[in-house]
């Protein structure tokens, strides 16, 4: 702690802090350059996300053939028949009859596996209940076995271990664990229910009667007399039949796909047909491109205001010192001037920004009558104050879609490898553009994940940061300074108050 003007009476502390005010001018004058170069880094860095967000989550939908010819498929009878068809399916009426539906297998106990007037509690060991199981002595830890069959209808062997200890929950996950069934117990009833996972006949020979879950002498002891199952009471497992355009054919699950269509059966139509109609979705073609547009009409407007927005160039930045007699609201007010315009007249947007636009209203050779964006509708906005944005003429676009998507996809995405290639489409060019723009930025901006040595800005910042901690140590070694020939001077003025007083002292005594 240091106490100054005790012989002179000067407020030296409030002297020093003055001329240190005047020497801290510099360092003001760098931390000020430095926020502002952050400042242009934060801004550049807001442009490159919002350019790596659309490339990366959009230029892939707007490159793919479904994005422009979508189809829809309308049912006239939605609660039986539904379908949904590729961009390639041809457009026209399908005609559906379903006779069956397709069912799982399902196999249960006759009556409850617990004693009347008896509890069991499928938590607890079975070894523990066996006397209140109907057939409770016939339990047997050891290895079974069942089997399945799958859709090409081959036969698959399941295997589980029953310990001594093992709850009926225990066994039941045991018996479901590979996917194929699921062993459930039914606390109301007390019956043991067995159901495949899979729908249709899949077992076509004669073992176990056709049973899709078939158990054999080896495993009865369990599944017969203990679960009190039967492979002849089993239920279901039947293919579903349908009848398409006077052809009656058959399927394991309820979903057929045929061609580039694929159909739903939900449920039997009772002899009626039911007429499914492919059309082109313009809808959802016209959603995903107005999407598009207004994801780079989000880009050109942040882009058009760092270059247009007014420059204010005696707001800078503030010091921690100055921001500490402002309220929140004022410091916000004065940093919203101070970043203003401060990435304008910047080439790297400038030109980017151009480089966007040129690719919208280049002509593409597509090989049709649809070579340029103007034709389906889409056109740059009459206001010179948007920078560029895209209006879309909703009817004109449709009307394209409708009558030719397969000229609109190849405007919008004609690949080639050869960027120079008339034929490229909109968006791959587009694509080159931005990405050619973001390199830029990065190499101006850096990324997150940069440190300062990797882009130019961060350069200039790491500079001006040695620049700060060396002034810092400057100002320090002053102010040591000031204090040194300060207590001086008290000093100095303290050995003339003691002089003087010695000397008054002498006068007094004389007299």
């Amino acid at each position: 702690m240091r106490v100054g003007g005790l012989a002179s009476g000067i407020n030296t502390d409030e002297l020093i802090e003055k001329l240190m005010s005047a020497e801290r001018l510099p360092l003001d004058r760098m931390q000020q350059s430095r926020t502002l170069l952050e400042w242009q880094r934060d801004g550049f860095r807001e442009i490159y996300q919002k350019m790596y967000d659309m490339d990366t989550n959009m230029f892939l939908n707007m490159k793919m053939s479904s994005t422009y010819k979508p189809k829809f498929v309308s049912s006239s009878m939605e609660n039986a028949v539904t379908a949904t068809a590729n961009s390639s399916a041809s457009n026209g009426t399908y005609s559906i009859q379903v006779n069956k539906l397709a069912t799982a297998a399902i196999n249960s106990s006759e009556s409850s596996i617990v004693k009347p007037g008896e509890t069991f509690d499928p938590s607890k060991p079975l070894s523990e209940q066996k006397a209140n199981l109907v057939n409770g002595d016939a339990f047997a830890p050891g290895d079974y076995e069942f089997y399945t069959w799958n859709e090409k209808g081959e036969k698959q062997t399941h295997k589980f271990s029953i310990a001594e200890g093992d709850s009926l929950n225990n066994v039941l996950k045991k018996i479901s664990a590979d996917g194929d069934v699921r062993a459930l117990y039914d606390n109301t009833s007390g019956r043991i229910i067995l159901e495949s996972t899979k729908t249709g006949n899949n077992n076509t020979t004669t073992e176990f009667g056709g049973a899709e879950i078939g158990f054999d002498n080896t495993s009865n002891s369990f599944f017969t007399d203990v679960l009190g199952l039967k492979v002849d009471q089993e239920k279901g497992g039947e293919d579903a039949e349908f009848v398409y355009n006077g052809l009656t054919l058959t399927s394991k699950s309820n979903s057929y796909k045929l061609g580039e269509i694929t159909f739903e059966f939900k449920n039997v139509t009772n002899g009626q047909n039911v007429n499914l109609t492919v059309s082109n979705d313009v809808d959802a073609a016209f959603d995903a491109i107005k999407n598009f547009v207004d994801k780079y009409n989000e880009i050109v407007e942040m882009i058009n205001k760092t270059q247009t927005e007014e420059r204010y160039r005696d707001y800078k930045p503030l010091t921690d010192l100055q921001k500490k007699g402002m309220e929140d609201r004022e410091i916000q007010l004065w940093e919203e001037k101070a970043k203003s315009g401060i990435l304008r007249g910047d080439s790297i947007l400038s030109s980017g920004l151009f480089d966007m636009r040129q690719s919208w209203f280049s002509k593409i050779e597509t090989g049709g009558e649809i070579t340029s964006i103007t034709q389906v509708g889409i056109k740059t906005s009459a206001d010179y104050m948007n920078g560029g944005k895209l209006v879309i003429d909703e009817e004109k676009l449709k009307e394209a879609l409708r009558n030719d998507p397969e000229g609109v996809y190849k405007l919008f995405s004609n690949n080639t490898e050869d960027k120079n290639d008339k034929s490229r489409g909109l968006i791959n060019r587009l694509e080159d553009s931005i990405e050619s723009t973001m390199k830029k930025i990065e190499e101006r901006a850096g990324k997150t994940t940069s440190t300062l040595e990797n882009y130019t800005l961060g350069k200039s910042i790491k500079d001006l940061n040695t620049r700060i901690s060396d002034f810092e140590d400057r100002l320090l070694r002053i102010e040591s300074r000031y204090w040194r020939q300060f207590s001086a001077m008290e000093q100095a003025i303290a050995r003339l108050n003691n002089q003087s007083s010695q000397l008054l002292s002498q006068f007094g005594g004389g007299m």
